[in-house]
């Protein structure tokens, strides 16, 4: 099939992309390289998927001309977004990236004639402070993210029930491993212990608790729509793992990977982060049989080996002030 997956330049849409390729379909990406992180990450991970044979366009959604990359496809994945709680990031761009750019793609895949399916990417900040619940639960987001990934996600639906336009959405939570964004928690913890530097963490976030789901997992939940497309179509799904840690414990497990402990430096908590994750994912083991299997201690060995391979001493993730961890 022919495949289009936006945001393919980011930690989550390189990865998608790659397996897709793997798979033999024919992969178009496309991305803005907006300045939120390290361009030479992105630019890194595109050299990755030039290498699988996979075109790539350089594209701002939100306002460009998308519909001739778009015209011919069977699947549109909507990967691209403004990602993060920053509080330096303004409520507009979170508005532009996130519910005006989600619009305008779909006015551009309502003309498909040959599209299949349309898969959003959610998140599991829908869910607000504690993510706990199954796809019925009430979402109360907390952030702007939060806020504008719902809006997105009720636009792709609702055209769905109104026009019957082929899509699902599918919710992913606290995803990690190689060429995750530098300001998540595991690369700054990673980056502090192998160049001994301090590691800053918000007030009280080493108790919360995350479902820390390896990129791997996540993909292949991703994919997983393709084999029952029928099934999926309005449907909403949580994508994630059901064994959750606190951060303190993710914190220990990087530590005892490396062999060293991190200088820990507490800074003020942050507004809008999440207390609690917990994927309930029955839904989707039922419906797209899948099935997350990586533990924790060997994803996190993967990023480490992947960090000191390819970004140590070679790519500078933090071209400017460092924003903090997660």
């Amino acid at each position: 099939m022919k495949i289009l997956v936006t945001g393919a330049a980011g930690f989550i849409g390189s990865h998608l992309s790659e397996h897709l390729a793997d798979l033999g379909h024919n992969v178009r990406g496309l991305d803005s390289f907006t300045d939120y992180y390290s361009k030479d990450l992105k630019i890194s991970n595109v050299n990755q998927l030039h290498k699988k044979g996979i075109t790539f366009s350089t594209l701002d959604i939100a306002e460009d001309d998308i519909n001739l990359i778009v015209s011919d496809v069977d699947i549109v994945y909507h990967l691209a977004a403004q990602p993060g709680i920053s509080a330096k990031t303004p409520f507009d761009t979170y508005y532009r990236n996130n519910i005006h750019a989600t619009h305008r793609l779909l006015e551009a895949a309502k003309l498909c004639e040959n599209l299949k399916g349309f898969i959003n990417i959610s998140t599991s900040s829908v869910y607000g402070s504690d993510a706990t619940g199954d796809e019925s639960t009430e979402p109360k987001p907390t952030s702007y993210y939060g806020v504008t990934k719902l809006a997105a996600e009720q636009l792709v639906l609702a055209l769905s029930r109104n026009q019957g336009f082929p899509a699902c959405s599918l919710r992913l939570f606290s995803v990690y491993g190689p060429r995750e964004r530098p300001e998540k928690l595991y690369p700054k913890l990673i980056s502090s212990l192998l160049e001994d530097k301090e590691f800053p963490l918000y007030e009280g976030s080493d108790k919360h608790l995350r479902s820390y789901t390896y990129i791997d997992d996540i993909v292949h939940g991703l994919i997983a729509p393709l084999n029952n497309l029928d099934s999926c179509m309005g449907e909403i799904f949580n994508i994630g793992t059901d064994v959750a840690i606190t951060t303190d414990e993710g914190i220990r497990i990087v530590e005892e990977i490396i062999g060293k402990k991190a200088r820990i430096k507490k800074v003020p908590k942050r507004s809008g982060d999440q207390l609690r994750t917990h994927a309930n994912i029955d839904k989707a083991r039922r419906i797209l049989d899948y099935k997350p299997n990586t533990t924790v201690s060997e994803g996190l060995k993967q990023e480490v080996e992947w960090y000191e391979k390819h970004i140590l001493g070679k790519i500078n993730l933090w071209p400017d002030e460092p924003a903090l961890s997660e």
